[in-house]
């Protein structure tokens, strides 16, 4: 983990950081956290909003921009729960002098094709330089980076905000910046155009077929990544070793024609008998039916903090 230096370092050369925080920012979080899970107050809003915010304030941010997930795969699994949840962090965010905007986005089914460690890393990387660029993963992106700008102070409107995003994609900025990234933080330099050089591949690729063939209705997200824990991408306990080569991809969408077979996902695995085991928990995962009966969820909720 780089220290403070060279973190800013890195953002200096290019524009942006992924790391994780040290047991030196907001320590008290952590003891406080473990008292939740002992008390049954996981669940508190109050709590949570305090533990996140605690961290956010800590750090000295100028603005935060939340993606706050709903649905059968995320922690908020109801819409009311969301809403609340929303409102306290950027309600006492703003309290605290902080702008805060928070996006209710849905998880009602995995927000791209892919589920794992590399397989998302390769996803994202694909996304990036345009050589698969889904819809959905599409639209949040698009939505919570246009917040970001305007609470930067980048761009006035949405609008305008949303004509930057596509032109740093359309051009490749965004990707040269992602590889600029990886290579300050210590990664290979040529990830973007080398990934399947560096990224770790599983053993075992196998597909996993419906039972019968029909239009996807309904997914359970949490089983999903059920199914990732299964084949070692999770973990089940702390001391857990997570297999970053292992995962889903191409997992189906709701409203898609999925016939007899026409795979649901392809598994990465280390051993056929773990593919064999999420297969179950997949196809367990999925409703097929008829076409009248799908219905797609919204995907961006709502808006909610005061406007940049």
């Amino acid at each position: 983990m780089p220290d403070m230096q060279r973190f800013r370092e890195v953002v200096d050369e290019a524009g942006c950081a992924i790391i994780g925080q040290t047991g030196n920012l907001a320590p008290a979080d952590r003891r406080l956290y473990a008292i939740r899970d002992v008390t049954a107050t996981v669940e508190s809003v109050p709590m949570i909003t305090a533990s996140i915010l605690s961290k956010k304030l800590a750090a000295g941010l100028d603005g935060l921009v939340m993606d706050i997930k709903t649905g059968n795969g995320a922690f908020a699994a109801t819409m009311d729960f969301a809403r609340e949840l929303a409102h306290a962090i950027t309600g006492v965010a703003a309290e605290a002098g902080l702008p805060a905007t928070a996006l209710i986005t849905d998880m009602n089914q995995p927000l791209a094709s892919a589920a794992g460690n590399a397989v998302e890393v390769q996803n994202a990387i694909d996304y990036l330089t345009g050589r698969k660029r889904e819809e959905r993963l599409h639209r949040v992106v698009t939505a919570l980076c246009a917040q970001m700008l305007l609470a930067g102070g980048l761009a006035e409107t949405f609008d305008t905000a949303t004509a930057r995003i596509e032109a740093v994609l359309a051009g490749g900025a965004a990707a040269e910046h992602f590889q600029k990234m990886v290579a300050a933080l210590g990664g290979p330099s040529d990830l973007v155009e080398k990934a399947g050089r560096h990224l770790p591949a599983a053993p075992v690729i196998e597909p996993v077929y419906p039972e019968t063939a029909g239009h996807v209705i309904a997914i359970d997200t949490f089983a999903i990544g059920n199914a990732v824990v299964v084949l070692g991408g999770g973990r089940r306990r702390a001391r857990d070793t997570v297999d970053p080569a292992v995962g889903l991809t191409q997992l189906a969408a709701i409203g898609e024609r999925i016939e007899a077979r026409q795979p649901l996902a392809m598994i990465h695995a280390r051993s056929a008998g773990a593919a064999a085991e999420a297969a179950a928990t997949i196809r367990q995962s999925y409703t097929l039916g008829t076409a009248d009966a799908v219905r797609p969820p919204a995907l961006i909720r709502e808006r909610i903090g005061k406007a940049p």
